[in-house]
């Protein structure tokens, strides 16, 4: 039997045109570096934009839905906030009743581990699935000189001092409903941007525009290692 074609990014001819080499992640062609790994960890420090679209994420809202997730042995905080779990991934809440899973066991897991519990426990409120890996892109911006490059394109504060580390804002970027989400400490902030995937290319674009006045570039996946 003929294996599926591998998936791409929502901006997979970006990253082709500034010539990043794709290789096999998580059943997809990403990008893990673009001819200068050791340029791309430096910019990490400085501005840098990854593309993780290719990485696992899951939705989970609904009545019962926190409750399920804590019951599979997730860690959830309060609404607008993120949460570092055990094996590396964030839960975000994005409401009472609904989170997102960003890495780790949104590779497909607790859907499953869902489906199981939706036949063998039919009419007990357990929410339901939101297929985020298909509804929104998700991109990395790093960096000291993130927050002012960011300024430009959305109307939160997001320096450090202000948006504190795990801290969620549910707001509008670069003229798209976004979730951000601060990650990294400070050493080396981070903040991680999901929005409509179909805005996917409109939001990459934007994004380089706006990174060349502070020097900043795209960084493949090896640069994250």
């Amino acid at each position: 039997m003929t294996p599926p074609p591998l998936r791409r990014s929502f901006v997979d001819d970006r990253l082709r045109a500034r010539g990043a080499t794709l290789a096999p992640v998580n059943d997809g062609l990403a990008a893990v570096d673009y001819g200068d790994p050791s340029a791309e960890r430096a910019a990490l420090a400085n501005l840098a934009l990854v593309d993780l679209s290719l990485s696992p994420r899951a939705g989970f809202k609904g009545p019962g839905a926190p409750e399920w997730l804590v019951g599979e042995g997730v860690v959830l905080p309060e609404p607008n906030r993120a949460w570092r779990q055990a094996d590396g991934s964030l839960a975000v809440r994005l409401a009472p009743r609904e989170a997102l899973l960003l890495g780790g066991p949104a590779d497909g897991g607790l859907e499953a581990s869902w489906r199981a519990a939706r036949e063998s426990r039919p009419g007990e409120p357990i929410g339901y699935p939101v297929p985020r890996t298909d509804s929104h892109f998700w991109f990395l911006v790093t960096g000291e000189r993130a927050p002012a490059m960011l300024a430009k394109l959305c109307g939160v504060d997001l320096r450090p001092h202000r948006f504190a580390p795990l801290q969620v804002a549910q707001t509008q970027a670069m003229r798209l409903s976004a979730v951000i989400v601060r990650d990294g400490g400070e050493a080396r902030p981070a903040w991680h941007l999901l929005a409509d995937s179909g805005a996917a290319g409109y939001a990459w674009d934007c994004l380089v525009d706006a990174m060349a006045e502070f020097g900043g570039r795209p960084a493949g996946l090896d640069a994250l290692a």
